[in-house]
């Protein structure tokens, strides 16, 4: 059993985790929690970016 996330699914999901990466860089969180964060949307792509939304760092300008 495997999930393939093709075609318009996986453009969104592409631009989605481009955003929280965009986002957890501007945030003023330490160095190393960014890093953290930016590895767990990268190896985890729809779980990380789920998880980021919901308890990840904020941008700087909130």
């Amino acid at each position: 059993m495997s999930v393939e996330i093709t075609g318009v699914g996986g453009f969104i999901l592409l631009v989605l985790n481009v955003w929280a990466f965009v986002s957890i860089i501007g945030s003023k969180n330490s160095t190393g929690s960014k890093v953290i964060w930016c590895l767990l949307v990268l190896i985890l792509p729809l779980l990380g970016f789920i998880i980021w939304l919901i308890a990840g760092p904020r941008s700087a300008r909130n």
